[in-house]
């Protein structure tokens, strides 16, 4: 079993159309999308037309819902210019996405946490809004009762695997990784990923156990931090350009 896992496209659909292009390469055919698909200062339409016309498995991320659970003045400044973009279509077609699901019932898939899709899962944030990894304990408890052995998550916009993790009713050490998955408090916090490639996982089933290949894929960064400079994000021009926010 060998899929790929994308998250948080925010209506970067070059990003989107040079990951696709090297998931193929790499022979494979799987992919899953873990949501946050169009909202930004981008280019929400192309990009829901590309993921809506890719044969893939979505969840809905909490940016997707709230193109589609409130009305238009309500939303925030990412998904207001978003939903001007787009039509009955792509809304309608956000509605019938899942928030979470069992992917080939041996995965969870899910936005943030099965429970949540505002909170990290893999990191936490610190009064101060230093952003570090979680504790090994609160990752495991927010696990519990969970079936699969490999949980995918997006929202932290961070590509990790987690710990392993013990099953609370299995005295046998089994593995489970986390991908990107801590809460999400309202402290101000940034969160930079250090790179202006795009990035997406390769996730594999080998002899039982599974295994999380990382990959970093150019595209024209530059052009969608034009973008959004043009549409008044000039910190997101940053970070699409450098990976650091300036």
């Amino acid at each position: 079993m060998r899929f790929a896992a994308i998250a948080d496209v925010h209506g970067n659909y070059l990003a989107l159309e040079a990951v696709v292009a090297d998931v193929r390469a790499q022979g494979i055919d799987d992919i899953v999308n873990l949501g946050d698909m169009a909202s930004g200062p981008l280019d929400a339409r192309r990009t829901l037309d590309a993921l809506m016309a890719l044969d893939a498995v979505h969840v809905l991320g909490n940016h997707d819902r709230y193109l589609i659970d409130r009305l238009p003045e309500k939303m925030g400044s990412w998904d207001r210019p978003a939903h001007a973009q787009l039509d009955a279509s792509h809304l309608d077609w956000l509605r019938a996405v899942p928030p979470k699901l069992v992917f080939r019932d041996q995965v969870l898939l899910c936005h943030a946490t099965p429970d949540s899709d505002e909170v990290y899962w893999l990191e936490t944030v610190l009064p101060d809004g230093t952003v570090r990894m979680a504790s090994v304990e609160a990752i495991e408890k927010a696990a519990e009762g969970i079936a699969q052995r490999l949980i995918l998550c997006g929202h932290s916009h961070i590509a990790r695997a987690g710990p392993a993790c013990r099953r609370a009713h299995d005295r046998q050490s089994r593995q489970r990784r986390l991908s990107r998955l801590s809460r999400c408090p309202s402290v101000p916090h940034v969160v930079e990923a250090g790179t202006p490639d795009a990035r997406y996982a390769i996730l594999e089933l080998v002899d039982g156990t599974w295994r999380a290949t990382f990959r970093h894929v150019p595209y024209d960064h530059d052009a969608m931090a034009a973008l959004a400079r043009r549409n008044g994000q000039p910190e997101l021009a940053s970070a699409l350009a450098t990976g650091w926010i300036r």
